[in-house]
């Protein structure tokens, strides 16, 4: 066992979301945190504006995803401070993420470009020690470590005999 709160040295982090369709696009999802324990469901939404023909009821999926980056870091540092012996009197992040966007004849692609993250920290240690902090909690966020890395995304569709490949 580790020190952190009775949980095993290793396990897995599994979150399950399923999302309905209900306005023009807007769209209703639920998640679930199901492993190592579970937590939720969460029930939020996205929506767009009217570029895609939506009618801005709830944040675009791209705001969701820059805002859960950014709160995966800051609970990292914050919780790492702690278990660091690091003082924050203060902690503000700022993070800016930039995608191209071709038009490809009526639809478009993406790429991503780049992802920034400003770590603003009041604290009364050296400096030395919050550079350890940033950077363990930059280890121990999900959705960074995510997106440093090479993944497999899989698609699946369901088809009149089953699960397709798509």
């Amino acid at each position: 066992m580790s020190d952190n709160s009775g949980l095993p040295d290793h396990a897995e982090v599994r979150f399950d979301c399923t999302g309905h369709a209900t306005g023009k696009m807007r769209n209703d999802l639920s998640v679930m945190m199901k492993l190592p324990f579970e937590e939720g469901p969460f029930e939020m939404a996205t929506d767009e504006g009217s570029f895609h023909g939506g009618d801005a009821t709830a944040p675009p999926p791209l705001a969701l995803f820059v805002a859960g980056l950014t709160g995966c870091i800051m609970t990292q540092i914050r919780a790492f401070a702690k278990r660091m012996g690091v003082s924050l009197k203060d902690l503000d992040v700022e993070t800016r993420v930039i995608w191209d966007w071709q038009a490809k004849g009526r639809i478009y692609e993406t790429a991503p470009k780049s992802f920034e993250i400003d770590v603003l920290i009041d604290s009364d240690d050296d400096q030395d020690k919050v550079v350890d902090l940033i950077n363990a909690a930059r280890k121990g966020c999900f959705i960074e470590q995510t997106l440093g890395r090479s993944n497999t995304i899989r698609h699946r569709m369901k088809a009149r005999g089953g699960w397709i490949d798509v």
